[in-house]
């Protein structure tokens, strides 16, 4: 059975001062906990175990979220006590996301966006990543380019489904969703309690023609803001 990971260890600089006092996947929209938006829909689509991260005020997403039961999860948590960015954060988690013979993809989402995609939809791309790893380290979900990233992340091949280094007559610049599945070969060379990002990895996993992705033409934001958070609030209550 595969395995989702949330990134929950920011610190939500830019949603001062609601975070001043509360964890960012924590905070309420739509009458909801925003991590819970992602909980709720992991179940369904065939994830039953999942890992959340955590550094910043890490003992109140336990606290509200305890074991998972209520979503029909199993939530198991890795705790950092150094910030450890994005892929050093997935590193550290490793040995809870993977089997034992280290060959088994997971999911990782961002716990600050909303997205309407169906998870199911990933299963199939975990088993071809198990299968064969050789041919792809990494998938991302792609969406289009919000106002306020208007020039993309990853330039995608629709025809071939692979992410490339530049544009070429047929792809496009998209962004990266913050939604990816990731072989543990991708974060081999990650050093141990040591914060690193995620971003120069899928770069060198591109450059040598292993990570794929694909398109999501449905709703999804970044909640990056307090007037982006209020904006989803009014929409959801909507």
């Amino acid at each position: 059975m595969f395995k989702a990971m949330i990134l929950a260890a920011g610190k939500g600089e830019r949603m001062r001062p609601l975070t001043d006092t509360c964890p960012k996947p924590l905070l309420q929209v739509g009458g909801k906990m925003l991590i819970e938006y992602h909980l709720e829909k992991l179940a369904p689509a065939g994830f039953t175990s999942v890992i959340i991260n955590h550094a910043y005020l890490g003992h109140m997403i336990e606290t509200a979220l305890h074991n998972g039961n209520r979503y029909g999860l199993q939530i198991q948590y890795s705790p950092e006590q150094l910030v450890l960015e994005t892929a050093g954060g997935i590193a550290n988690a490793l040995p809870l996301l993977t089997d034992a013979d280290k060959n088994q993809p997971f999911v990782v989402i961002n716990a600050d966006i909303f997205c309407d995609i169906d998870f199911s939809i990933l299963q199939p791309v975990l088993q071809a990543m198990q299968s064969n790893p050789q041919q792809t380290l990494a998938h991302l979900v792609l969406v289009d380019n919000p106002p306020h990233h208007p020039e993309g992340d990853f330039f995608l091949n629709p025809h071939t489904g692979r992410l490339t280094g530049s544009a070429n007559v047929d792809c496009r610049k998209l962004t990266f969703s913050g939604i990816g599945v990731y072989h543990p070969a991708l974060f081999a060379n990650v050093p141990p309690d040591q914060a690193v990002k995620l971003a120069p990895l899928l770069r060198q996993a591109i450059a040598s023609g292993k990570a794929a992705g694909a398109y999501h033409p449905g709703l999804w934001l970044d909640i990056g803001t307090p007037k982006r958070l209020q904006q989803l609030d009014a929409m959801l209550k909507h």
